[in-house]
């Protein structure tokens, strides 16, 4: 009992998306195949990087991490949305909602941190190529995503922290389809300004850092690639940088929408719109992104595909 004599909650209820079973059944089909093609996808990019020695640069060491990250960010929110569109009932665990809270904004804030590393690896790339291999070494590119690691996990230990040491007495009826800072900070039987200021301030710190790092970065490659005569040259630059600035566009649009601007600046419902895109759909969509835009992975899926049809012919006319 809480000291105002109500039952303290143990578990709440995920109200999810829509009550309506039509629906249900049709978001449940749709998000199935989306999770399934986010899995093949994001797995399918650290396969054929590790599995093709052309891939094997800073680069696409990133871009490996980054697909590890979104199945992580993916995996964190989506089965336990499924569950929601079949059950009457979605019942979780305090404890299981605090983990899942915290492991979202892991991945989530690692994604920043990985997407500002990803530009400046380019800024290096088309800027200073002569010095691309003593800036971007094995233990440099090894202690930035230590970095972005830690980052995302000591931003995801502030909004841990800040929902532990509330209580929760009344109400366990959670208005998204997972466990969220700001819904479930709605939920806890007392006001703190420290609890509503404090990470959203953490946030807001890591995307500005990131954006800062990510536009300075882009600001030189373009001085660079303006300096360039030729107009294959110029293509050519731009082309490694389209994708990653779709990616970063996408990403950063939306998590900004939810975890910087004001809560009274938005509704609930939009609230779970915009976070299905992030959570949901990015995961997604970048490996579509890196992948259909880029001709050297696009180059090394062929050339291994040719690989292994070559090894099939032979290890059948081997049996016969």
């Amino acid at each position: 009992m809480s000291g105002n004599n109500c039952t303290a909650v143990t578990e709440f209820i995920i109200l999810g998306l829509t009550d309506d079973p039509t629906l249900c059944v049709i978001l449940f089909v749709m998000f199935l195949g989306v999770y399934a093609v986010t899995l093949i996808g994001n797995l399918s990019i650290i396969i054929l990087i590790r599995k093709s020695s052309q891939l094997h640069t800073p680069m696409y060491l990133f871009l490996s991490h980054l697909a590890f990250v979104d199945i992580g960010y993916s995996s964190s929110v989506t089965p336990v949305m499924l569950i929601n569109f079949l059950a009457d009932k979605t019942l979780i665990p305090l404890g299981s909602c605090v983990a899942q809270m915290c492991s979202t904004a892991t991945f989530g804030t690692t994604e920043c941190f990985l997407l500002a590393v990803m530009a400046y690896d380019r800024y290096v790339a088309i800027c200073n190529p002569l010095l691309y291999s003593t800036h971007m070494s094995t233990k440099i590119c090894t202690l930035l995503l230590i970095i972005s690691y830690m980052g995302g996990s000591v931003n995801a230990w502030i909004f841990t922290f800040f929902v532990l040491n509330r209580s929760f007495c009344g109400t366990n009826m959670i208005n998204h389809f997972f466990c969220d800072y700001a819904p479930l900070l709605k939920l806890s039987n007392y006001q703190d300004d420290l609890a509503d200021i404090l990470p959203s301030a953490s946030a807001g710190s890591v995307i500005m850092i990131t954006v800062l790092i990510i536009v300075i970065s882009y600001m030189y490659i373009l001085l660079s690639v303006l300096k360039i005569s030729s107009t294959e040259g110029r293509s050519k630059a731009f082309s490694t940088c389209t994708s990653h600035l779709t990616a970063v566009t996408l990403f950063y649009g939306t998590s900004t929408f939810v975890y910087v601007l004001p809560k009274s600046s938005y509704s609930s419902d939009e609230n779970k719109v915009v976070s299905v895109f992030y959570t949901v759909m990015i995961p997604m969509l970048n490996p579509l992104i890196y992948s259909l835009r880029n001709n050297e992975v696009k180059g090394a899926l062929r050339k291994l595909m040719s690989r292994k049809h070559l090894f099939f012919i032979n290890s059948t006319q081997y049996n016969k």
